[in-house]
């Protein structure tokens, strides 16, 4: 896969907005993660995971990476449900 198969059709401009900036990220291992996850769900995410999202893409892919893949913990402030969830969408999409 080599981006996003979802359309923006239909979606708000915040919405557009973060699945353009999960698949542009900077690395394509964060693409990936990120980007898979918008496709499946940019567009049924509530208004506090929009805001949770735009947080942890907020972060450098340095900082944010190694957290998806267990190396590392982020700030309390950034391990939200939402995060969780990104994970384990991640676990289930595999491989990368």
């Amino acid at each position: 896969m080599t981006g996003t198969t979802r359309s923006s059709n239909g979606l708000d401009d915040r919405r557009k907005r973060l699945l353009f900036r999960c698949w542009h990220r900077g690395t394509r291992e964060m693409d990936l993660i990120l980007g898979r996850f918008a496709d499946a769900e940019i567009g049924i995410l509530a208004e506090l995971e929009l805001k949770q999202l735009e947080d942890l893409i907020g972060l450098e892919d340095p900082e944010l990476y190694p957290a998806f893949v267990g190396d590392t913990q982020l700030d309390e402030q950034y391990r939200t449900p939402l995060f969780e969830r990104i994970k384990l969408f991640r676990n289930l999409d595999k491989p990368l």
